[in-house]
């Protein structure tokens, strides 16, 4: 067993720390789309001004410069907008310096991958754990350069984090980058530019428990109506007391609309965030707010009933269901989903495979599902994998992250565990022990399946590496195959099987059986035909 990792114990997932639903905005007149639009600019450039102060402040930041931008803010907002303004640009420069460590990391393990290459010889053949050298001289040349390319943007990325700076767009660098290269994505200018602007927008407010209906500035009845606290300049737009302006537009939520109705009725907090999709010319609301954490079952209880063990693929996942004892039941099922296209359509391919597997497991009476603990954050490297680009695209586009946030969220709506389980492995055991024993002239087992049951039975507790048979002479079936699946504490695990009269697998042979004592039963020859026509009597039934 030496060289093999350590394997992390499966745990219960925890469910969702908070619920996002959105739904359309409907019926809006124009005179509600221009003021939509006017105070969304007006507090979308103040939030760029403010995510800029709280840049420059850096690691310097405390709450007194905090409250020194809120006070300046107010004036020409609101004390409320300004302080859900302060609150997001603390918020995205926060995430912003995550993602600076993050890539600083991944710029350590690049450089130090192509420095141990480029002090091997050339040619010079890698263990399975540890590359080699480059297979030329030509790519050790290419890779010295990118070290030295790596090198300085390591040294810059570090002194930007010690500095406290970080880079951050709003709207986003992406979009920003479009700018540049407008045909290639199919845009005119004056379409980028309205949704430039529009993702540059600012209009959400975090919920105010005790006010009413959970939120003062961004407000929505129980009947539908929305209200919005206008800034201070924009007052003279209000068509209701106290500087409102009510829309005419009505809003609706399906999706867990009961839950957010309570919330509202007791004037719990509710925070709300108004958005306008350019390309459908829709104005949509999404209201969000805190769930209590739901209280985490022990692991036994959850593989109570057995468990449903996946597989997550590029393009599908492979389930199967094991009993208690870890033993495969029925067929493998698979749930296709395609993770091409927009954001929006790989999204909906996530959410309808993670609805059918949860309505197969309810229909099953499963109260567990256990899956891997992907994280891929540092296998897409390209220095790691060098030439394998195929592969790095698959595993970049596997929805890992997307798929655990979905699948804890929609199982814990319905009442499901989801248990992790340390993915080392999984496929390359799956294959070995499970993949052929499974194989029947009626299922083909695909590799993908035998990792299901790899994963289920890790979740279980069960042992992955089936027992190897003993030779034919110290087998108790004389030569037949014989695996035993019984843990090390069963007693009487390694003695012969029971004997039992009657009809089994194999031929009963003469001597043996219920019929031993009368052998003219079993055999024709030295009878006389006048003793009448053979006969065979009926072998009585295993109980």
């Amino acid at each position: 067993m030496g060289g093999l990792r350590e394997v992390v114990e499966p745990f219960v997932a925890s469910g969702p720390a908070g619920v996002a639903i959105r739904t359309r905005i409907k019926q809006l007149t124009p005179q509600d789309e221009t003021v939509l639009r006017l105070v969304g600019a007006h507090l979308g450039a103040l939030a760029s001004k403010d995510l800029k102060a709280r840049c420059a402040d850096g690691l310097e930041h405390s709450t007194d410069t905090w409250a020194v931008r809120k006070r300046v803010l107010t004036p020409v907002a609101s004390s409320r907008w300004a302080g859900a303004i302060t609150k997001a640009s603390h918020d995205q420069w926060a995430l912003s310096r995550r993602c600076q460590l993050a890539h600083i990391q991944s710029l350590e393990a690049g450089v130090a991958t192509i420095a141990d290459r480029l002090a091997q010889p050339v040619g010079q053949k890698g263990s399975k754990n540890t590359p080699g050298g480059y297979r030329s001289r030509q790519e050790w040349f290419a890779k010295s350069r990118r070290l030295h390319v790596l090198q300085d943007r390591l040294q810059r990325a570090r002194s930007d984090r010690q500095a406290g700076s970080v880079h951050v767009v709003r709207g986003g660098k992406r979009l920003a980058r479009t700018r540049h290269h407008l045909e290639a994505a199919q845009l005119t200018e004056a379409t980028w530019r309205e949704r430039w602007e529009c993702e540059r927008w600012f209009l959400q407010a975090d919920g105010e428990s005790g006010k009413r209906y959970g939120n003062e500035t961004l407000r929505v009845t129980p009947e539908g109506r929305l209200s919005i606290k206008l800034p201070a300049p924009l007052k003279d737009l209000a068509n209701a007391p106290h500087g409102r302006y009510v829309l005419t537009g009505t809003v609706r939520f399906t999706h867990r609309g009961t839950e957010w109705a309570d919330r509202i009725e007791v004037n719990r907090a509710v925070a709300y965030r108004i958005h306008y999709d350019t390309g459908r010319n829709r104005w949509y609301v999404t209201a969000a707010w805190q769930s209590p954490p739901t209280r985490i079952i022990p692991l036994e209880a959850a593989l109570a009933d057995g468990v449903i063990a996946v597989d997550t693929n590029a393009d599908h996942l492979a389930a199967w269901r094991l009993d208690v004892h870890g033993n495969p039941v029925g067929n493998p099922r698979r749930f296709f989903y395609d993770l091409s296209g927009t954001a929006g359509h790989r999204d909906a391919q996530v959410r309808h495979a993670l609805t059918r597997l949860l309505h197969w497991a309810k229909a099953c009476g499963v109260a567990a599902i256990a899956v891997e603990d992907l994280d891929f954050t540092a296998e897409k490297t390209r220095e790691k994998h060098g030439r394998r680009k195929r592969f790095r695209q698959l595993i970049s586009g596997m929805p890992t992250g997307r798929l655990r946030a979905r699948l804890s969220s929609m199982a814990d709506a319905i009442g499901i565990a989801v248990i992790a389980v340390d993915p080392a492995y999984t496929s390359k055991w799956g294959a070995q022990h499970w993949q052929k024993p499974l194989t029947s002239k009626n299922r083909t087992t695909t590799r993908h399946d035998a990792a299901a049951v790899a994963i289920g039975r890790r979740a279980q507790g069960h042992r992955i590496r089936r027992r190897t048979a003993p030779p034919p002479q110290h087998r108790s079936d004389a030569v037949g195959h014989r695996t035993v699946q019984a843990s090390s504490g069963v007693p009487g695990r390694e003695g012969p099987r029971p004997r039992i009269p009657g009809p089994r697998t194999r031929s009963v042979g003469a001597g043996c059986g219920a019929n031993a004592g009368n052998q003219n039963v079993q055999h024709r020859s030295g009878r006389s035909a006048e003793h009448g026509s053979w006969q065979q009597d009926l072998l009585p039934l295993s109980p």
